[in-house]
């Protein structure tokens, strides 16, 4: 089994290996290049999820607007 790992890259569109791009363009590691090409399917559906969790409030402390004094 091999120890190398795969990213993303959101610039690029395309799957790189640890010496692509920087992080901030890029999701992962993965552990296949399979895994990879298929992030952003990932990513939309981890969204989905969240969107209808619900336990996930985006009404919790400190999202309403500010008070004068804060």
């Amino acid at each position: 089994m091999s120890d190398e790992k795969f990213f993303y890259c959101t610039k690029h569109h395309a799957v790189e290996g640890p010496d692509g791009c920087g992080p901030i363009d890029r999701l992962g590691p993965y552990a296949t290049r399979e895994e990879a090409e298929h992030a952003l399917e990932k990513v939309k559906e981890r969204n989905e999820e969240w969107d209808n969790d619900p336990d996930w409030n985006d009404e919790g402390p400190g999202s309403g607007p500010r008070s004068a004094g804060g």
